[in-house]
């Protein structure tokens, strides 16, 4: 009898010992199935953005964005998104009306030049969009106070506004969006392009003018060089700054065909040169060419946007 009892409790340990084994095992699984979702899932939340100053780390949608410069709030409205701050010169005047109209109220932080950290910091940002010309000096400030990129926008040319339109998108976490918003922007282009006959021999020159000067972009400029990728030739091919204050011995020497004046204020330098015979001797001048346009559009905005509207002006204005 005895030994019949040890026999039953040494079965029912062995049990309990198995049973108690198969939990631990299932746990164990259970536990590293979890951890290595989680891991995975983190991974792809956090990604690593290669910018002008080097790489920051950015993880999940960004949905508090600030902008400290106009050609990313056009890369923003691209993609559907509505930045919280924006350094918009304090004159909300300066969003242009296709892009007003898509991103809605915001909270202005100052000038392009030096916007205020602390109204940005304010809005509790987790990403920020800074230029490398005017930022580069504050980048750590800006880091301490969230994830901050810096690329190029005012010294970018026409392709490098696509290239930082790309790492926006990435940052964002939005990269098959930003394609397709490309892909359309470059079906846009290839109609514009088509709307210049393939005979056009007419060099163009834009340039912002003032009381203080004439500024002309080259063809290496945002302007220029979009103006050039459907076609329209720059007048001036040379030199190694792409924003030139010239005379009017220089405009004279360069003769464009036409010019797109971004006026600022309402007497410039234009207006001096108006009565001078050298100035009307200039093929634009003589041949009615010269075309008034709007400087937040044609200059200060750099973007998919605004890169439609101003060849869509320059279209009309040619070949109305």
């Amino acid at each position: 009898m005895k030994v019949w009892k040890f026999f039953v409790m040494s079965l029912m340990f062995v049990f309990v010992v198995v049973l108690s084994a198969c939990g631990t095992v299932g746990e164990d699984n259970a536990s590293d199935g979890n951890s290595s979702e989680d891991s995975e899932s983190t991974d792809e939340d956090t990604r690593v953005i290669e910018h002008e100053m080097g790489e920051t780390e950015i993880s999940g949608q960004p949905e508090n964005v600030v902008a400290l410069e106009f050609s990313f709030v056009d890369n923003l409205a691209s993609l559907g998104v509505s930045p919280v701050g924006i350094a918009d010169d304090d004159d909300e005047e300066r969003i242009i009306e296709p892009i007003r109209e898509k991103i809605g109220d915001y909270t202005s932080v100052g000038t392009r030049k030096q916007p205020s950290l602390e109204v940005i910091s304010s809005l509790q940002p987790d990403l920020i969009i800074a230029d490398m010309k005017r930022h580069k000096d504050i980048y750590d400030q800006l880091s301490e106070i969230a994830p901050t990129i810096i690329l190029p926008s005012l010294a970018a040319d026409y392709d490098g506004i696509i290239d930082s339109f790309e790492t926006v998108s990435l940052a964002l976490g939005m990269e098959d969006e930003g394609q397709d918003v490309l892909a359309d922007h470059e079906e846009k282009m290839e109609e514009l392009r088509a709307s210049v006959p393939e005979d056009e021999n007419r060099t163009v020159l834009p340039a912002v003018v003032a009381d203080s000067g004439y500024f002309a972009h080259n063809m290496e400029s945002y302007t220029g060089s979009l103006l050039e990728s459907i076609g329209l030739e720059n007048a001036i091919q040379d030199g190694d700054d792409r924003y030139n204050k010239i005379n009017l011995e220089q405009v004279v020497e360069f003769n464009p065909d036409v010019m797109f004046h971004m006026a600022t204020g309402e007497n410039t330098v234009v207006n001096e040169w108006e009565s001078e015979e050298l100035y009307q001797n200039v093929n634009a001048v003589k041949n009615d060419e010269v075309y008034e346009v709007d400087r937040n559009m044609w200059s200060r905005f750099r973007g998919l946007i605004s890169s439609e509207k101003i060849l869509e002006d320059a279209v009309n204005y040619l070949y109305e």
